[in-house]
């Protein structure tokens, strides 16, 4: 029986509202100067961002009250509309290039990132698949469906090309196979040869190898590869314990490329410090945390599977994402969801958030006992798939 919106649902909307509103903030903050010197309108990214809120608040309240099994019965519907989006990035007229990447399909005249869609996509086959046939993810046969869908999207992304859009899927893959009853045998036997196809990637684009190098020491070339990594440590360095203040960053004057986008984080650091910076990571924790109560809660094991996927995505392209700012790791094209630029990121992530609000809403009256230990043990999920 579906139940109205109670305290939980409460917080979760008030957490996702409070990062994208800060989102818009500091992506007007951000780009502001750059938008009125590429584009003679400062409120150019400011605004796009603010449609991605808009239509994303929109697909929050209809995935909330769209009963999220029917995402079960469409699954292939959803896979199939996924990769011929993903195809279209290719198709001249309709993919869109930028800096070297054909990323984006333009249709009536709105961008949307194919990717960004992608990783939820997979989510939901997965999710639907494991928890259909958990009795089998122990063998090869059980996850080959799986595997084949997240290869397939993971050739598409790479050839456009997007290295870390396709290691986040990769990620995600293992994740829901993991707690869909893969077998520890079979995570090694996974495991292994993609990690060690990592390497492989990098030596054949030569431009990979260079982000590479600039890591290991982005003073080799100041001016070149190394210089975004850079102005990312000059900018959060500025920022002290509290930071210069919103909107007074100096890097976003054109010192650090994609301040808006990729390397908002660096610009949030600089003008609301460090301190700053930890109470908003605690917001993304909330969040997670909070899904994952979701999760606890499900009344079957694709619920489960379905909003632990979604927690996944959200927290590990978080940290991705700090981890690139930070230098943590080479550079990667990872937003920071809700906050960074970028309308389509926005929607898919405030879309799934709808989708879990809808598992929460046909909770169990009680919380199942063995439903979900996280992360690993949903294949002992007791209740109908």
């Amino acid at each position: 029986m579906k139940r109205k919106f109670d305290k939980h649902t409460f917080l979760v909307v008030l957490l996702v509202l409070m990062l994208v509103t800060f989102g818009c903030i500091m992506v007007y903050s951000a780009s502001f100067y750059s938008a009125e010197y590429h584009y003679g309108n400062k409120y150019f990214f400011l605004f796009k961002q603010l449609l991605g809120v808009v239509l994303g608040v929109a697909a929050l309240i209809f995935f909330a009250f769209f009963d999220y099994h029917l995402l079960k019965k469409y699954k292939w519907w959803i896979y199939a509309i996924t990769m011929a989006l993903l195809a279209l990035v290719f198709v001249p007229h309709i993919g869109v290039e930028s800096y070297g990447a054909k990323r984006w399909v333009s249709i009536l005249g709105f961008s949307v990132q194919p990717s960004e869609i992608a990783k939820f996509a997979l989510v939901i086959f997965a999710a639907s698949h494991l928890s259909d046939n958990h009795e089998k993810a122990k063998t090869l046969k059980g996850l080959f469906p799986v595997l084949c869908v997240a290869g397939s999207i993971c050739v598409m992304v790479i050839l456009e090309p997007s290295m870390s859009v396709t290691m986040c899927i990769a990620f995600v893959t293992l994740f829901m196979l993991i707690i869909g009853g893969m077998s520890k045998k079979h995570t090694l036997m996974f495991s292994v040869p993609a990690a060690a196809f990592v390497p492989l990637l990098i030596v054949l684009e030569p431009y990979r190898l260079k982000r590479l190098m600039a890591f290991l020491d982005p003073w080799a070339s100041p001016q070149g590869e190394g210089f975004q990594l850079i102005q990312s440590l000059y900018s959060l360095g500025s920022g002290g314990w509290f930071g210069v203040g919103i909107f007074n960053s100096r890097q976003k004057f054109l010192f650090l490329p994609f301040a808006e986008s990729d390397f908002i984080l660096s610009i949030i650091g600089e003008e609301v410090g460090f301190i700053g910076t930890v109470l908003l990571m605690c917001v993304f924790l909330a969040l997670v945390l909070s899904l994952a109560k979701i999760a606890l809660n499900a009344k079957d094991r694709f619920g489960a599977m379905l909003v632990s996927g979604v927690a996944f995505v959200i927290g590990v392209q978080t940290l991705l994402n700090i981890a690139v700012v930070t230098g943590s790791i080479p550079p990667t094209g990872l937003p920071l969801p809700f906050i960074s630029s970028g309308g389509t990121s926005v929607m898919a992530f405030m879309a799934a958030i709808g989708m879990c609000i809808n598992v929460w809403r046909q909770r169990n009256k009680e919380p199942s006992k063995g439903l979900l230990k996280l992360p690993f043990n949903l294949r002992k999920t007791r209740g109908k798939a």
